[in-house]
């Protein structure tokens, strides 16, 4: 049996090409840079070897396709990932407090000549303004110094942009246990038919064999309505069961992000190649419990969201600093003494400008006091996710224990239960033996084999749910550095 520190998650192992180093696979923790451009790359790979999009495909899917196909098209991935493109824009809007800015502006005006000013006589020609003026400039301004704010918002840009990427991990994180969830359930559906099928066969079988012999006297009718009763109590599970798998199908389609035809009324073209299996896996609970609180990219978001609550701080504080600002440029304008409008004065300027507010109304004092706010509930809900998630591994793990046990506890019952049935079959054909018997074997043998596949299936399932609960169900997260 495999350690916790060896064992790759079967959803992962189609998609990721290389292998870490033995024993170093859980030693660190990659960048969200890192593990986004490995789901990028998954991206490309699978547009390669998969079908064109929201298009059905008559190829068997194992699960590691459906995973590919879900990363490519469900609807929770390319929300994510726009969501991701709109924290762009946001990181380059926040950066845009440190660059300088390029200026330009241009005006005209004219007034009556009634409104111009004009000494006495004793200055002819001469005046104070003019009928008509206009004027241009460009200029750069550069922001030298705003109480921290130019720093800060480097900060945020960098925060944001990583927390934009965690965000999106997340909701590949969910997409991948959602996809192998509804894989299951398909699987075991498929299984949960073939066993009724059989039980239906065999009690088929029953009936016509009870019906020759009720013909040639030797049974009474009796039996032949009992197999009547039991095969037409059987038939319910089967079509329950057929059921489950066309609507298990249908789940499955809308988590790829299919388009089913309109015209599919009984079955969709989705076939799956994969079997419900038990691979051995052992896992160790307080290093599962360290694993997810280090890796879980829902802690990972929320110290990135609390890191600029921080940011949130410096920004308001800085309300109680002076700005200051260098600007340089070139201005050209008319001139105030002349209607000439041809005739004008330019030339360069430069200079800095100093803003200090003393006293605001204590508007930065209240920006300081929700700002700080701000970021103590924001490491209060840091704490109590935590708590959460470390709750979530446990419940996962017993589940997981509980499934485990489940499915040792059902190895033999199968094999057991066909011995019963074929000595039940032989005692009532030898004549010491009842029909009651054998219908009652074979009962238990097809109760055993739909708690034999829902045993797996749990196993599986609950393997999936312990995966994602300590963060280890993200394509390429083992990638290395």
């Amino acid at each position: 049996m495999s350690d916790i520190k060896t064992v790759r998650t079967s959803a992962t192992r189609g998609l990721v090409e290389g292998r870490p180093k033995p024993g170093r696979v859980f030693d660190w923790l990659p960048s969200s840079a890192l593990i986004a451009l490995c789901l990028f790359a998954s991206f490309a790979r699978a547009q390669q070897s998969l079908p064109a999009t929201n298009v059905f495909t008559s190829q068997p899917l194992s699960l590691a396709d459906t995973i590919n196909i879900a990363l490519q098209q469900n609807p929770h991935i390319v929300r994510a990932q726009k969501d991701v493109e709109a924290a762009q824009g946001v990181v380059v809007q926040t950066r845009a407090v440190a660059y300088p800015k390029l200026q330009a502006a241009g005006s005209y005006s004219g007034v009556q000549s009634t409104d111009v000013d004009t000494p006495r006589a004793a200055i002819a020609n001469f005046s104070f303004g003019a009928e008509q003026s206009w004027a241009s400039q460009i200029r750069v301004v550069q922001s030298l110094y705003q109480g921290g704010r130019v720093l800060s918002s480097l900060r945020v840009a960098k925060l944001t942009r990583e927390r934009s990427l965690l965000m999106y991990q997340t909701a590949v994180a969910d997409t991948v246990l959602e996809v192998q969830l509804a894989y299951y359930d398909v699987l075991l559906a498929a299984q949960e038919i073939i066993v009724q099928e059989k039980s239906v066969e065999l009690l088929g079988s029953e009936l016509a064999d009870t019906k020759r012999r009720y013909d040639a006297g030797t049974v009474p009718q009796f039996n032949v309505l009992r197999a009547q009763v039991e095969l037409a109590n059987q038939q319910p599970k089967l079509i329950r069961a057929r059921n489950s798998f066309r609507i298990g199908k249908n789940v499955l389609a809308n988590v790829l992000g299919f388009n089913i035809p309109k015209d599919t009324v009984e079955d969709i073209p989705l076939n799956l190649s994969d079997k419900l299996e038990a691979e051995p896996y052992r896992v160790d609970l307080p290093r599962a419990i360290a694993l997810a609180l280090d890796r879980r990219t829902e802690l990972g978001s929320l110290r990135k969201a609390q890191a600029l609550r921080f940011e949130d701080i410096v920004n308001a504080k800085s309300g109680y600093k002076p700005s200051l600002q260098a600007y340089g440029g070139y201005e050209a304008r008319s001139s105030m003494f002349t209607s000439d409008l041809s005739f004008e004065v330019h030339g360069w300027m430069a200079g800095v400008q100093l803003t200090w507010d003393l006293f605001d109304g204590f508007r930065t004092k209240g920006k300081v006091m929700e700002a700080t706010a701000l970021y103590e509930r924001a490491g209060a809900e840091l704490d109590d996710t935590g708590r959460r998630i470390e709750l979530e591994v446990r419940t996962a793990f017993s589940r997981f224990v509980e499934a485990n046990e489940l499915l040792d506890s059902q190895k033999k019952v199968v094999e057991q239960a066909e011995e019963a049935l074929r000595l039940a079959t032989a005692r009532s054909d030898a004549g010491t033996g009842t029909q009651l018997d054998v219908l009652s074997a074979r009962t238990a043998l097809t109760d055993a084999q739909t708690t034999q596949i829902e045993a797996l299936h749990g196993y599986s399932t609950a393997r999936a749910r312990l995966e994602r609960a300590v963060g280890l169900n993200v394509p390429c997260q083992n990638a290395p550095r």
